[in-house]
């Protein structure tokens, strides 16, 4: 049995440096960099999403810009969309690495699981359209335990996630699909970039205003001169969310910018606590200091693949 290059992983908080180390790591490897971010995938949203493609330095990327700004991209199609990248770099003899932010996308493509495409169902949205958050809050959680704060993010997210357990519950044999316990995990190295909360809070203010000086705001007024709808860009959250405001007069330039700052703190506070849980939940995350110069962060993650090599040779030897 041919003894094959495990996916390597790298996440972390946002900020944190994770492109840039991909990037690096890639050139060493000659390897392929597929995005593990959510709002990555839509095409004109590139300041907001941080998506830093210059920083690709020739390096091929997938799962960033394959969609149309103002669809409703979902884990269901990121996990059709990954599966369809991996194998294919893989059958061209290349090693992955899965980079991003967004811990349930990563952890999804990791566990291996399926999941059924879910309809939209127009009578339950429509009994659903109106009620405050605290009451979609407290239905959705008659279905589930909340692991994943995004899903309350916003009303119409709110709503789908109730949508999605419904179907569910009507489906049985559809969302055994879904079930960790009948997938098929990947073999991967998760490298996890560490950086201490002070750093962190630090580089996120500092890249908010880089960004906000490289024209963010004019980003999203582009948006929507072009058509996308207000609510569809508040639906993405985070920048998206607080620069459509004030783009369309509801936020002042500074209520904006405090308010967004905030919510950027919270929001990599919270994938901190969600790669948190998937070491929980049984994922071994190799957790690497931030400040490593670039050569020592690689040699340690070369050092790592050789012994996740020699292990898997001496298993194949056993067997």
């Amino acid at each position: 049995m041919e003894i094959r290059m495990p996916l390597i992983t790298i996440l972390g908080p946002t900020a944190s440096g994770k492109t840039g180390r991909a990037v690096s790591l890639s050139h060493i490897l000659g390897s392929e960099i597929i995005s593990g971010d959510s709002r990555q995938v839509y095409r004109g949203m590139d300041l907001g999403t941080g998506k830093d493609l210059d920083e690709y330095d020739g390096v091929p990327y997938h799962l960033i810009d394959i969609c149309q700004a103002g669809e409703k991209y979902n884990l269901h199609r990121y996990l059709s969309d990954f599966n369809k990248a991996y194998s294919d770099i893989g059958r061209r003899g290349k090693a992955a690495v899965l980079c991003g932010g967004t811990g349930m996308y990563i952890e999804a493509a990791l566990s291996g699981i399926v999941l059924p495409e879910v309809p939209e169902n127009k009578l339950l949205r429509e009994n659903l359209s109106g009620k405050p958050m605290s009451e979609l809050i407290e239905i959705l959680k008659s279905y589930k335990v909340l692991h994943n704060t995004t899903d309350i993010d916003t009303e119409k997210r709110a709503i789908r996630a109730i949508e999605i357990e419904e179907y569910y519950r009507q489906n049985p044999e559809e969302a055994s699909a879904s079930d960790k316990r009948n997938a098929k995990p990947l073999d991967s190295l998760i490298i996890g970039i560490d950086i201490p909360r002070d750093q962190r809070r630090c580089r996120i203010s500092e890249r908010l205003q880089a960004r906000l000086d490289a024209g963010m705001v004019e980003e999203v007024a582009k948006l929507l001169e072009e058509g996308v709808e207000p609510d569809d860009l508040i639906y993405y959250g985070l920048e998206y969310k607080f620069l459509t405001l004030h783009v369309i007069g509801k936020l002042s330039f500074e209520d904006m910018k405090n308010q967004l700052e905030i919510a950027i703190h919270q929001f990599a506070k919270r994938q901190m606590t969600w790669f948190r849980g998937m070491e929980r939940r049984g994922f071994k995350i190799n957790w690497l200091p931030y400040d490593l110069s670039e050569d020592d962060f690689n040699d340690r993650i070369i050092d790592l693949i050789t012994h996740s090599l020699s292990l898997s040779s001496q298993i194949q030897d056993q067997s």
